[in-house]
C-alpha cells in the first residue's frame, strides 16, 4: 500500500493496482528463468488466478530509516566515497 498514491486509491480498483505491482515484481526477479514471458504477463493481468510469490528482485536498495533521518536532506547516501561521475552526452 506504500507504493500506491492516494489519488490512485480513490480513482482505481485497488485489487487491480496491487495485482499489477505483484506482476511487476515477478518481472524483475534476479534469475532470468524466474521471470515470466510477455504472454504469461498478459494472462496474469487479465484473470484473477493466484499468482506465484516473487523472489528477490535483480536490483534492490534497502532503505534504512535511521540513516535516512540522520542526513541533512532526508535521503540516504549510497556512495562509499561520496563521489559521483556524470557524463554528458549530446543528443
Amino acid at each position: 500500500m506504500e507504493l500506491v498514491g492516494q489519488s490512485i486509491i480513490e480513482a482505481c480498483n485497488l485489487s487491480q493496482v496491487l495485482r499489477s505491482i505483484h506482476v511487476a515484481l515477478l518481472c524483475v526477479q534476479d534469475n532470468r528463468e524466474d521471470r515470466p514471458d510477455m504472454s504469461y504477463v498478459v494472462l496474469m493481468l487479465s484473470n484473477n488466478n493466484t499468482l506465484p510469490q516473487p523472489k528477490h528482485p535483480g536490483f534492490f536498495i534497502e532503505r534504512d530509516p535511521a540513516e535516512a533521518s540522520s542526513t541533512s536532506e532526508g535521503t540516504a547516501n549510497y556512495s562509499a566515497n561520496k563521489c559521483s561521475i556524470t557524463l554528458l552526452q549530446a543528443r
